[in-house]
This record gives structure tokens, C-alpha cells and sequence, in this order.
């Protein structure tokens, strides 16, 4: 596929001709290519310091932004000066209050040696910068409600150098100062406190103080007709910013509270103050992740935070998780940066696991390691357990590859190894080496060996080889359980040999050590916990003298080990007839798990588990672990099993979700839980029929029936073929004309079953600039339904190809989005075909997207593994 063609604009078209080494010279010339290089990162940050960006931006004209920047730097030598913009457009420079001539080639400027000094340096440079829907570092959102726009950037990994001209690297920490220019009647926030707004003809100029020391992917600003909520007199100031119209559905108070809990107990917990000068949050409209922690400013998805209904305790606990886990990031990623990107995890990890020990410590009642399991393990073991999995520690040659170290590795599987790691050295030690961490770096950066020393250091031994096996080595390990019998009784288990593998023959070899609770559980429901150390292939654990004899054993109780539990045969069998029985609600999150395993390792055929399901889920009483199930169920009826199962189970299945759905005994979240899984795996005539009926009875599960799922019920009409489908979403589309409504229609209408359709959305994919990345994203699940995969086919292998283009002008997350829809529609033999033919007939693909390719394809070539060993009538 063409990329679009990239806009140079050149300030003067001279030849530059640096002072000194000519060795410098040529090694600066190689720093002019697209990116930012590692070499000319660790470059500049030998050579320059003491930055500050003095930022002025003009945004009253609707698609360009006119800006002004001036840059203070100290300079010790280093020859020519490069700076990173790609913007398109550069319009004058001056340096050190001369004029000068520079080169420009869409990617950096290059300042000369001659036109420099030594020490610091002031660089004036005046630019332009889009402003647009998608594709650039102001987004711009226009509320079709009441017609106001609304605009907020986003400048990470590496899109500060597309806003303004800078040093675009997380080690160059600046003091940022920004005077934006509105249109009247607009608010603007930023990192900094607002010092004053003044009014000018047709406009509003803001002026922003200067901000402590921060990395440029963490610059942020948001200009529109904000409505504010401002915190409560005598609380610790916080000001939400939401839209005029939506003013009235934000619940603020609740959302001022939280993050204000938050703060107080991270201030606690890392014995040290909030480290910025105020705190302000965002609810950005069409943010096309859950959060941002812009120090000062956190952004917030503003459809996570606002609810359209009535929301489950699933989505409840999710906006605490994500609104501690960007409260968490003013310590862990803004005042202490990681020094390159691929240490990312450095900071996600560590954030997702103080927001798990904040809901913990500030929600006991929502036990929070259960919530941790539930949202962490399964995809951080999914993407693990490929063969396109990384290491922990991504190593990262140019800033242009960032995008690709997002996904579980970094958000999942590291919150977990740290949860492994505090297990292994204590709570003490763990909290005393990260104050010390958080004190030795404070507004610098620092690298995951400094972090593991402090720890170590508070710990009392060495943790480089744990670092080793966790951080630099890819791949995780799968535990065998190989039970010892007990002279007792014939089938009770005495002990349990723990044998150690990789789940993938990967480059790195070894044992990763491990410090777990193994269970033994009786047959009274009487549990008998063993702490375990893995330190060698093969580990011995046995039932203490005098504990009960068991009748299964389980390798990981309470989650602190990382890796798979492959469950033995008896214990297997014991547990899918009695899983029901056992009343602890974390651990039956485990065993579920532990089995859901095995049946993708094609080791327990996928009928019996949905039969297992469908019989204990009318019992389930816990409504995060109702919703778990019965996601896996979903892809297991839609995916694994063949047609001809699935038209067998069809009744039983739809029975059983009407049923526990309409159940006024049961709780709404799990009555909606219900609801939401037979929207997605209605297809008979009678089951399509009740749910367009909800449409008119306009309640459900237990409440009204709210857009978002009557949205969804709209989509699975269109995707099955329904004739009241089109009447239906005509009917909505005037029944919800706001802009959210628009964006669910146009999910929605991305499942019909027709060429056409499928045709126009690929293309407007690319071609449609007013396409916003939200939109896309929602639509690709209905576009790639499992149901439609012939007719979807087609565009795997354009899907694929359209890597580099999505990889250049997409965000961090949508990328994996893409992948993880197009192949995760597909459930043929024919399919993988096509995924390895296109990695053989591209073996210089580059190697991170080679591995989101493998890590996608994992799941496909699970499925059609699955359905060719069990997709057979009757097969059990």
C-alpha cells in the first residue's frame, strides 16, 4: 500500500558544514533520517542540558496551528545542534538572536556548529502544525450536539516533535512554559498553573506557568468550551474538565474524590509529596486510550468515565483501576522517567501494580488481587506464550518502533512479575527500595537495574538473575504438576512434583526462579497451603504431616507466581466436577483459568468446558468472574467449536442466557453480564426476535435499556442478516443523534453481511482523515465477525500489509487493535495459510511487526488446531 507522501519544507537550502571532528560530522549527518535514533538520543543527552521550551501556539485557525518556540539549552560541544519536528512546516529561525540558516527535512533540524556557543544557547523558531481528527498531535473533536470544538494533544511515544520543534527524547527532561491563543469563550489547561487569561480581539491568550522538569511525550494542553467542576472548599484542589454537554451526566464529585484518595495514599505509601505544582483531569473526548498521566493534566477517556447506563461493578472497578493507575504515574513516569523506551515497562507495569495495591489497601471489599488476576494474567500469558512474545526489557533502536512495545508484555505481564518480586523480597523491602528509588532519581530518569538494585539493596540479596530470567529474557514458564499419591487412599494426592519448561523453545534457556503457594484441597473444601522456592527444573512439595488428604492441587494459590499451571489429569477432572463447590471466589478466578488453559492448549475439548459453564453459571454468584466465564464462552462457541456443535449447543446456550439474564433473584451486573453475551451469540430466529423486542419494551436486566446496548443489539441485528435491522437503525439514529450515538452507528453498520460494505470501510480506513481513530477502533470487531470470516477473508492479507502506514500514522494501541480483529475473525486452516505465506514472502518485515503478526496469529492458529482435534459432532 502507498503512503502518503510526506511534506518537506526547507528554511534555506544550504549545506551545512560543522565545526570540528569530521567524524562528528558524518555520524550527525546519520541522525537526519526519519525518527530519532538511539545513537543521536544518547548523543544529545551527553552533549546538551538544562532545556526549556518556552511554547507559544495560536490555535484560532480550525486546521493548523501557528506556533512559536523557544528553546534554552546548554551545550557542551557536540558539534552541529539537531533538533526533531515534523511538522509541515517551518518558518523562520533565529539562534542566540541572529538569523541563521538551517537544514530541514521533515524529520529534524539541523542547526550549524558556527551558528552555536558553548553553554547555553536560545534558539527562537516559529512553525505550523495540524490540527486534526486523527493523524496529528492536536486532536480536534467536534461536538455535533451543540456544534462547539474541542481540542487536546497527544504526544506519546514520540509526537512531541510533530506539535512543536524539540529534543524529543524521555532523558532530555525541560521546564515547559505555554501561552495558547483561543477563541473567546474557550478554557485551556495544561501542565503548568494557568497565571492569567487576557482578552484580545477575537480571542483569549492563556499563559501557563512553568512546569517542574518533565520528558516531552508528557507536554500537554486542552482548549475548548469546557465545563469545569472544581473540588470541594477545603479539599485538595482538583478540577475536572468535561464538555458543555455533558456536563449534566459527569458524576464529578465521585471522580474528584477518587483521584483525590489516590493522591493521599501514594503520598503515604512513597513517603514524599506529590511532586507537581497542581493536579487537573481531563474527560477527552474520543481518546483513543483509557488514560494519559500528563503531569498536572491527567486526560481521561471520557466514555469510560461517564456512564450512558447503568454500569456493572466490572466497569466500575475498571474507571478505579485506570484512574489509580494515572494517579500512580505522577511518581512512577513523570517524576522518575524511564531514560529510552524500551524500558516502558518501567512505568506502566509499576503503575498497574500501585493500583492494584491501592484498591486493595482503599477497596478491601472488591478483593482486588481477584480483579489483578482477572485483568493482568489471561492476556499477559496470551501474548506470552507465542512465539512473537519479547522480552520485558524491549530493545529499541529508533523512536519510530515505540508504538510497538505497547501491549500486554509491557501492561500486563510486568505489573505481574512485580507482584512475583514483591512476594519474593517482602512488603518491607519492596516499599523501602522503591522510596529509595523515587528518591535518588527524583525529576531524572533511571533504567530497571537501578530499580532492582534499591530493592535488592533493601532486600538483602542480589536480584540480577531474577532480573535476567524476568526482564531481559522473552517467554515465560509453564509448571507440570505431577502428583504423589497418598497411602490413604486410593486417589488422594500426597505431594506434588513441580517440572519447570519454557512455554515456547525460545533463544534463552535456564529455570525462572519463583517463589509460590501450592494449595491441596481435601474433599470437604479444606485447603492446606505450601510456600514453595523454584529454583531448579524439577521441585519436590509435599502435604505437610498431619494436613488432610487432598484430592487436587493447584501450583499457584493467590496468584504470586507468573507462568501457566499445567493441571494434572486428576486434578483436572476433580475441579470441573466441583468448581462450584469451592467458596473461594479467587481461587475458582484461578481454576477457571487453569482449565479455560487447557482448553486452549487442546487439551480439554471446548464442548465439555461450555457444557461445564452453562451448568455452573446459573449458580456463579460473583459477577467479575460471571462476565470472565462467559467471555470465554463466547469465543469458544463462536470460534472453536464447528458448526455443526454449535448449532447443537445453540439451545442450550441461548436458553440458559435469556434465563439468568431475566433472573430478578440475581444482581444486575450479572443479569446484564448475561444480557450482554446473547447479544453477541444470538442466532436463531427466536432468540433475534426477543431481542428487537427489548428494543420497544426499552428495559432489560433488571433497567432501562440505554443506548450502548440497545447499540449493540442493533449490531448483532445487522450482522445476522435481520429484515428489522435496517428499520431498527434508522429508528435509533434519530432516537440518538449525539455524536456518541453516531460513533455506535457506525460500529454498528460495519457487521452487515455484504461486499460492499466491508469494501467501503477498508477504504475509509486509510482515506477518510475525518475518520477519528475511536470510531475505527469500535468498528473493527463487527467488521471482522467470526460469522462473516469468508467474507472478511479477502482483506487479511491488505490488513497485513497496511502495517508500516498504521504503524506510521496510527496511535500506540491501535495497531494491535487491528491485528488482534483481523486475524481474531478468522477460524481456518486457509487463513493461517495465508498469515505464514505473507511472513515468508516478507522476510525483511521488520522484527517488532513480524512479532505483533506472531503474537496475533497465536490465537488463529489455536483455534484451527482446536476445531481440527475436536470440531467433530458429538466430539467431547
Amino acid at each position: 500500500m502507498r503512503l502518503p507522501a510526506l511534506a518537506l519544507a526547507f528554511v534555506a537550502p544550504l549545506a551545512v558544514h560543522a565545526q570540528g571532528d569530521g567524524a562528528v560530522h558524518d555520524s550527525l549527518a546519520s541522525f537526519m533520517a526519519p525518527g530519532v535514533a538511539r545513537e543521536l538520543a544518547e548523543h544529545r543527552a551527553a552533549t546538551l542540558g538544562d532545556v526549556r521550551y518556552a511554547l507559544e501556539l495560536d490555535l484560532t485557525h480550525p486546521d493548523t496551528a501557528r506556533g512559536a518556540v523557544t528553546v534554552r539549552v546548554n551545550r557542551k560541544g557536540g558539534g552541529d545542534l539537531i533538533l526533531d519536528f515534523r511538522g509541515p512546516a517551518l518558518d523562520a529561525v533565529r539562534v542566540n538572536d541572529e538569523a541563521a540558516r538551517v537544514e530541514f527535512n521533515g524529520a529534524h533540524i539541523r542547526v550549524p556548529a558556527q551558528a552555536l556557543r558553548e553553554g547555553e544557547n536560545a534558539l527562537h523558531l516559529e512553525f505550523r502544525t495540524p490540527i486534526a481528527a486523527a493523524g496529528a498531535s492536536i486532536i480536534k473533536y467536534q461536538d455535533t450536539g451543540d456544534g462547539h470544538t474541542y481540542l487536546y494533544t497527544l504526544l506519546v511515544p514520540a509526537d512531541a516533535n510533530l506539535l512543536f520543534p524539540s529534543f524529543d527524547q524521555p532523558d532530555l527532561k525541560a521546564r515547559v512554559s505555554l501561552t495558547l491563543r483561543t477563541p473567546r469563550g474557550w478554557k485551556a489547561v495544561a501542565n503548568g498553573p494557568l497565571l492569567d487569561s487576557t482578552a484580545t480581539a477575537g480571542a483569549v491568550v492563556h499563559r501557563f506557568a512553568e512546569s517542574e522538569p518533565i520528558s516531552t511525550y508528557l507536554i500537554a494542553f486542552a482548549a475548548g468550551p469546557w465545563a469545569v467542576v472544581a473540588s470541594p472548599p477545603g479539599t485538595r484542589s482538583v478540577n475536572l474538565f468535561v464538555r458543555r454537554s455533558r456536563i449534566k451526566e459527569v458524576d464529578g464529585d465521585t471522580l474528584i474524590a477518587m483521584n483525590q484518595r489516590a493522591l493521599d495514599w501514594l503520598e503515604g505509601y512513597f513517603a514524599r509529596p506529590f511532586p507537581f505544582a497542581k493536579y487537573d483531569m481531563v474527560l477527552a473526548p474520543a481518546f483513543p486510550f483509557g488514560g494519559m498521566e500528563h503531569p498536572g493534566a491527567v486526560f481521561y477517556n471520557e466514555n469510560s468515565f461517564i456512564f450512558r447506563e447503568r454500569p456493572t461493578l466490572t466497569q466500575r472497578l475498571g474507571r478505579q483501576a485506570t484512574t489509580f493507575h494515572e494517579v500512580a504515574h505522577q511518581w512512577f513516569g513523570d517524576l522518575v522517567t524511564m531514560r529510552w523506551f524500551d524500558d516502558l515497562w518501567l512505568k506502566e507495569g509499576f503503575a498497574t501494580y500501585m493500583a492494584a495495591k491501592m484498591q486493595d489497601a482503599l477497596s478491601p471489599e472488591a478483593n482486588a488481587w481477584k480483579t489483578f488476576y482477572l485483568r493482568n494474567k489471561p492476556p499477559a500469558y496470551a501474548v506470552d506464550a507465542t512465539t512473537g512474545t519479547t522480552p520485558v526489557w524491549q530493545e529499541l533502536a529508533n523512536l519510530d518502533q515505540a508504538k510497538s512495545n505497547y501491549g500486554a508484555i509491557v501492561y500486563n505481564k510486568a505489573p505481574s512479575v512485580l507482584k512475583q518480586l514483591n512476594y519474593l523480597v517482602g512488603d518491607s523491602a519492596f516499599q523501602t527500595g522503591v522510596r529509595a528509588f523515587l528518591q535518588r532519581h527524583e525529576y531524572g530518569n533511571a533504567t530497571w537495574r537501578e530499580l532492582l538494585e534499591t530493592i535488592g539493596a533493601a532486600a538483602g540479596r542480589p536480584l540480577e538473575d531474577w532480573g535476567a530470567q524476568y526482564i531481559l529474557r522473552p517467554g515465560m514458564p509453564v509448571l507440570e504438576q505431577r502428583p504423589l499419591s497418598d497411602a490413604r487412599c486410593a486417589r488422594c494426592i500426597g505431594g506434588v512434583t513441580l517440572v519447570q519448561r519454557p512455554a515456547r523453545p525460545l533463544a534463552s534457556d535456564g529455570v525462572w526462579p519463583m517463589r509460590v503457594e501450592v494449595l491441596f484441597g481435601d474433599a470437604g473444601g479444606r485447603f492446606t497451603r505450601v510456600p514453595a522456592e523454584i529454583a531448579a527444573e524439577t521441585t519436590v512439595v509435599r502435604l505437610p504431616a498431619g494436613a488432610p488428604p487432598a484430592r487436587f492441587v493447584f501450583a499457584n494459590s493467590r496468584d504470586y507466581g507468573y507462568g501457566l499451571i499445567a493441571l494434572d489429569p486428576a486434578s483436572a477432572e476433580w475441579i470441573l466436577d466441583n468448581i462450584a463447590s469451592i467458596r473461594d471466589d479467587f481461587l475458582r478466578a484461578m481454576l477457571w483459568g487453569a482449565l479455560w488453559d487447557m482448553v486452549r492448549d487442546a487439551r480439554l475439548p471446548p464442548r465439555r468446558w461450555v457444557e461445564e459453564a452453562l451448568g455452573v453459571l446459573p449458580r456463579e454468584p460473583d459477577e467479575q468472574l460471571v462476565a470472565s466465564i462467559l467471555g470465554r464462552m463466547s469465543r469458544a462457541v463462536s470460534a472453536y467449536l464447528s458448526d455443526a456443535q454449535r448449532a447443537a449447543m445453540r439451545p442450550a446456550v441461548e436458553r440458559t442466557l435469556w434465563t439468568s439474564a431475566a433472573d430478578t433473584a440475581r444482581s444486575y451486573g450479572i443479569r446484564k453480564a448475561h444480557l450482554d453475551a446473547l447479544i453477541g451469540l444470538a442466532e436463531s430466529r427466536e432468540a433475534l426476535a426477543r431481542l428487537d423486542s427489548l428494543l420497544d419494551e426499552d428495559t432489560a436486566a433488571g433497567g432501562p435499556l440505554r443506548s450502548p446496548t440497545r447499540w449493540a443489539i442493533i449490531g448483532t441485528l445487522i450482522e445476522r442478516g435481520s429484515p428489522l435491522a435496517a428499520t431498527r437503525l434508522t429508528t435509533e439514529e434519530r432516537r440518538d443523534s449525539t455524536t456518541e450515538g453516531r460513533r455506535r452507528a457506525f460500529a454498528a453498520r460495519a457487521a452487515a453481511p455484504n461486499a460492499a460494505v466491508k469494501a467501503e470501510y477498508f477504504k475509509r480506513y486509510f482515506a477518510d482523515a475525518s475518520l477519528n481513530e475511536e470510531w475505527a477502533t469500535a468498528s473493527l470487531g463487527n467488521f471482522n465477525s467470526a460469522s462473516q470470516s469468508a467474507l472478511t477473508l479477502p482483506y487479511l492479507v491488505p490488513a497485513l500489509d497496511s502495517l508500516h502506514w498504521i504503524q506510521k500514522n496510527r496511535r500506540i494501541f491501535y495497531l494491535g487493535s487491528w491485528l488482534g480483529a483481523f486475524l481474531g475473525g478468522q477460524t481456518s486452516a486457509e487463513a493461517l495459510s495465508r498469515v505464514d505465506a505473507f511472513l515468508a514472502e516478507h522476510p525483511d518485515l521488520p522484527i517488532d511487526l513480524r512479532r505483533k503478526i506472531l503474537q496475533a496469529a497465536d490465537e488463529l492458529q489455536r483455534t484451527v488446531e482446536i476445531r481440527g482435534r475436536y470440531a467433530r459432532s458429538g466430539a467431547r
